[in-house]
């Protein structure tokens, strides 16, 4: 399934700072980044939970917010990309 990742980190201090770090490199182990602060993963429920339970332990619940947006297994007709940043093929093949 595809998990849009979204969150607003409080980096008025150094502490913030360095929890929008660690929720940046979290998502990165799950997925891409398609936006500062929006990834794009493809997850089973164990690695959702998993990724969940992570960043929960890295934010300040009183100051900083994630958002979870669920768009299911069918995910290829329900995102749509304008601008500069075309769409990319999370399940292809990586060319490094």
């Amino acid at each position: 399934m595809l998990i849009l990742v979204t969150y607003d980190v409080d980096t008025t201090s150094l502490e913030g700072q360095r929890r929008l770090r660690h929720v940046a490199k979290e998502c990165m182990n799950y997925g891409q980044r398609v936006q500062n602060s929006v990834f794009e993963c493809v997850v089973d429920f164990t690695q959702f939970t998993q990724l969940k339970m992570k960043l929960k332990g890295i934010i300040s619940e009183d100051i900083d917010s994630i958002r979870f947006y669920h768009l299911g297994k069918n995910y290829e007709t329900k995102v749509e990309t304008l601008g500069v940043k075309k769409g990319v093929n999370i399940q292809g093949e990586l060319i490094i």
